[in-house]
């Protein structure tokens, strides 16, 4: 399992290198959606495995053909539309909908090479759903969806264990959206749910905007001490304030401690910050043992350093912003832009040449 995660980041790094140079759809295939399946297992270079150009005949059209078939005794299981890696994926579905119902498929995969989504026929029998019960998007991998993932490898593709968990993640996924939009814009009706036991009054419109701004902030608190509990836990990290070590003392005698006081701000360390912590701490593990490396939050970066000392400070994220970075602490104190937490896993090397100056 630990090798199938890397090669699908490998993938995913791949896909951040070359997607500039990739415009076609062909070029989508050959780049990125045959190596994926590849690591899925199948061999896609064998037609009576991985069929290109399957024909899929739709009513009195003849000679349809769907872009792969993955082929078991014979037979379609799973159908692969694909698309260039540019394309929207929205306004595709209906193409693949339409061969699902003319095979044996059980499983189909509409992809532009980035975001793969996998349908079924959990409405009814033998004609895909209008929706996907899982998504998996190469940019934004995340574990949970990795094990799920793994379902479809070609060595343990077993089709009712799938469909036995395809209706859960159906609605879970489904659900997530739903919290989600509530998370950024709350619906009155949702605020209302949620101060129906704390605000005995009526729900007047006065009421539900005075109270909106107070949800919002109570959620993200609420989901800042969750994370951070569960993270620390995971980690073995969990006492609240973790012993001064012998440098942090010297560092408040200096006055130059990076942290906390009577007459600065409240710092909120925020679930990505957390998130860049264990990201960064679990691509120095084959290097760095996991207990040795602490973080410190402030109001300006948060910073990842080994054995609690701010002077072994191995990197600063910039993650409360649009304007995402990491800085090493190398030669040049380098500053590199990122979009996203998870492009941290692009500097697994760098991150590994600073901590070893340290060791």
């Amino acid at each position: 399992m630990e090798n199938f995660i890397d090669q699908i980041r490998g993938i995913s790094r791949r896909i951040q290198n070359v997607k500039s140079n990739i415009s076609t759809e062909e070029a989508t295939k050959t780049s990125l959606i045959m190596p994926f399946f590849q690591v899925l297992g199948y061999d896609v270079f064998n037609p009576e495995e991985f069929l290109p150009e399957y024909v899929a005949d739709v009513g009195i059209k003849k000679g349809e053909k769907v872009d792969y078939a993955i082929l078991q005794n014979g037979k379609p299981i799973i159908l692969v539309e694909a698309k260039a890696i540019n394309e929207q994926l929205e306004k595709h579905d209906s193409q693949l909908f339409r061969y699902f119902g003319t095979t044996t498929a059980k499983f189909a995969i509409l992809t532009n090479g980035l975001v793969y989504r996998f349908y079924t026929d959990l409405d009814e029998q033998n004609k895909m759903d209008a929706a996907p019960f899982f998504e998996f998007n190469l940019s934004d991998i995340r574990d949970t969806q990795i094990i799920e993932l793994a379902k479809f490898r070609k060595g343990g593709f077993d089709v009712e264990n799938i469909l036995t968990t395809a209706s859960e993640l159906k609605y879970t996924g489904e659900i997530k959206q739903f919290l989600s939009k509530q998370w950024d814009n709350p619906s009155d009706d949702f605020i209302s749910f949620i101060i129906a036991d704390i605000y005995p009054g009526k729900k007047t419109r006065n009421v539900i905007e005075k109270f909106t701004p107070v949800v919002k902030k109570s959620l993200k608190q609420f989901i800042n001490d969750l994370v951070s509990d569960k993270l620390k836990a995971a980690l073995n990290d969990s006492e609240a304030e973790p012993a001064v070590s012998t440098d942090s003392k010297n560092e408040i005698q200096e006055g130059k401690l990076e942290s906390e006081t009577e007459n600065t701000p409240i710092i909120v360390t925020t679930e990505e910050e957390l998130e860049g912590y264990v990201t960064v701490k679990l691509l120095l593990k084959e290097t760095v043992e996991p207990e040795r490396v602490f973080y410190r939050d402030n109001q300006s970066y948060f910073n990842v350093l080994l054995d609690d000392s701010i002077r072994k400070w191995v990197c600063r994220l910039g993650l409360n912003s649009k304007n995402k970075y990491i800085q090493f602490n190398d030669e040049h104190r380098t500053v590199v832009n990122i979009d996203q937490v998870s492009d941290l896993m692009n500097y697994k090397d760098k991150l590994l040449a600073v901590a070893k100056s340290f060791l």
